[in-house]
């Protein structure tokens, strides 16, 4: 495997060295994405967050600000994430206001019925077999819940189809794949939109 391919690999599961240095730039990296996304959630006051395939944990903490109220559970696959995201939310974690944890998205070991308000940011690429994922986010959240996913890529564009023959495992969904998968998985009110000059997609779904 060559070094570019080894590097890009460890957006689905980031570990060792490379793994470091790529968590190290996702959190600048998707800053702008992640901040319009959250330009698309309706008017809430969340008690309980969960963000989904966490990262380098920066989307956790702006959830932090945003929900002053909230405490924000963030999960990852990947051990070197979790690490990484406990370290970017450690005054939080102090305070009571977040926990990270490692966990698989096909089988979420989180309360049923709980959560009010569920993201992810750049990561439904990876998840195996979308219903059955969304299905799992579906348990977990309260009837009225809100679940949003936000991608840089809608599906399309060729510098992610690209990625997508590289990377394995790799899936880059439409909105339409999206919003179909997701009201087979239980979820209503599914609208989605596209960034007027990006490739940027956001889905939002209620329970």
């Amino acid at each position: 495997m060559g070094l570019f391919k080894a590097f890009i690999s460890q957006t689905r599961k980031p570990q060792g060295f490379l793994g470091k240095m790529m968590l190290s730039g996702m959190n600048s990296g998707h800053a702008k994405l992640a901040d319009w996304g959250f330009t698309h959630l309706p008017d809430l006051s969340p008690e309980i967050v969960v963000d989904l395939g966490c990262g380098g944990g920066r989307n956790a903490g702006e959830m932090l600000k945003k929900y002053p109220k909230a405490h924000v559970t963030a999960v990852d696959y990947s051990d070197l994430s979790v690490e990484k995201a406990r370290e970017y939310n450690k005054a939080m974690i102090s305070a009571g206001r977040c926990s990270i944890q490692q966990g698989d998205v096909s089988d979420l070991r989180l309360p049923a019925e709980t959560f009010d308000l569920a993201t992810a940011f750049e990561t439904v690429y990876f998840w195996p077999g979308l219903e059955r994922c969304f299905s799992q986010v579906a348990k977990v959240l309260k009837p009225g819940g809100y679940f949003m996913i936000c991608n840089e890529s809608d599906g399309t564009d060729p510098a992610s189809l690209k990625y997508e023959k590289i990377i394995e495992g790799m899936k880059n969904h439409t909105a339409e794949e999206i919003e179909t998968e997701l009201k087979a998985a239980g979820f209503s009110e599914v609208t989605s939109d596209h960034h007027p000059s990006k490739p940027w997609i956001t889905v939002l779904a209620r329970k």
